[in-house]
């Protein structure tokens, strides 16, 4: 069974509305101990983001008031930041979401690919923002109970009962026998697709090589 961000999310939304001050914006970051907060509309819509990056050009930009012409359009857009005071001015836009209905495992690989740290969990009819998706949440999946891990491989198992599986700390352990090679590796895979599994060990046996082995080009 698929593990849903509805499943781990955090039910608080921790965002700041666009007119929100430097101010407001580091209060609600050290409140919720968190590295961002999500910049909303009046109608509590996601719009863009404030990282503690955007925060920190306001010290670490050197220019203030002129920018040359022959700057790159990331350095332009960093002055603008340093010189901003509001959460419109500040953030970084478009807002990247997910919904309740999203696999955890998709949201996982979301924050990896954009090196975020936590999205902003919205309703998928209003768009309105219903929680926040913390790194922290996603990890709760390697913490489930034994039972529910053992459950669910046996449940992407072809035949449960010709197979044993024993779970050590994530770490799944599947034993039993097949006819070919291929089929040993197809549960070898679908067992490393389980949410939660951290690593297969694979002491399936087969009576059979069915796998091609292509001799390397000399």
């Amino acid at each position: 069974m698929s593990i849903q961000v509805k499943d781990v999310m955090g039910r608080v939304a921790i965002a700041v509305l666009e007119e929100a001050s430097f101010a407001e914006i580091v209060a609600a970051m050290k409140r919720f101990a968190v590295g961002a907060v999500t910049v909303i509309d009046a109608d509590r819509r996601p719009v863009g983001v404030v990282s503690e990056d955007d925060l920190l050009l306001k010290e670490a930009d050197p220019v203030r008031h002129s920018v040359s012409m022959f700057e790159s359009r990331r350095r332009r857009s960093e002055h603008e930041k340093a010189a901003a005071v509001t959460a419109a001015t500040l953030m970084t836009f478009p807002a990247i979401t997910v919904t309740p209905g999203t696999a955890v495992r998709d949201a996982a690989r979301l924050m990896h690919d954009k090196r975020l740290k936590q999205l902003p969990v919205i309703d998928p009819v209003t768009g309105r923002i219903v929680g926040t998706l913390h790194q922290r949440d996603v990890l709760r999946v390697f913490t489930r109970p034994a039972a529910d891990l053992e459950a669910d491989v046996r449940a992407v198992l072809p035949d449960t009962g010709a197979f044993s599986v024993e779970i050590d700390n994530g770490v799944v352990t599947v034993g039993g026998r097949v006819r070919h090679r291929s089929q040993a590796i197809a549960v070898t895979e679908a067992v490393r697709e389980v949410e939660g599994v951290v690593d297969v060990v694979c002491e399936v046996s087969f009576e059979k090589e069915d796998l091609v082995i292509v001799p390397p080009l000399l």
